[in-house]
């Protein structure tokens, strides 16, 4: 190989592993987000948002790794197909929940405010 072809061949692999350690940040971030956020419908924006976030760029980080390839093209294709179901999914899922009457947690907390603890007398 020559010189231009290896300086190619870095510059993909640096892509790829941008674009796949984006993807994975995305993803993480994304699975904290259904652990902390309180109510159905935050959890499942979030899953939904970084779902498909994470997995098109993790998989445009395996397309750029596999080069111009049959196996490039499945993956593109797969998040072509992801960019499509994913959000029909989680718009379904919310549908369904708000009409099975799950109401959204909409300027209220799911946590108890604490009370203030009560004084003794003041000390002379």
């Amino acid at each position: 190989m020559n010189e231009a072809s290896d300086i190619w061949t870095n510059a993909r692999d640096v892509v790829a592993a941008i674009l796949l350690f984006t993807g994975l940040a995305f993803t993480l971030i994304g699975s904290i987000g259904v652990i902390r956020f309180p109510d159905f419908y935050t959890r499942l924006h979030a899953a939904g948002v970084t779902d498909t976030g994470g997995a098109l760029l993790i998989l445009f980080g395996l397309a750029a790794l596999a080069g111009w390839s049959f196996a490039a093209l499945k993956l593109l294709l797969i998040g072509l197909l992801l960019m499509v179901t994913t959000p029909v999914a989680t718009h379904l899922l919310a549908q369904a929940a708000h009409a099975g009457g799950r109401e959204p947690l909409i300027g209220r907390s799911p946590v108890k405010p604490k009370r203030p603890k009560k004084s003794g007398p003041a000390a002379p």
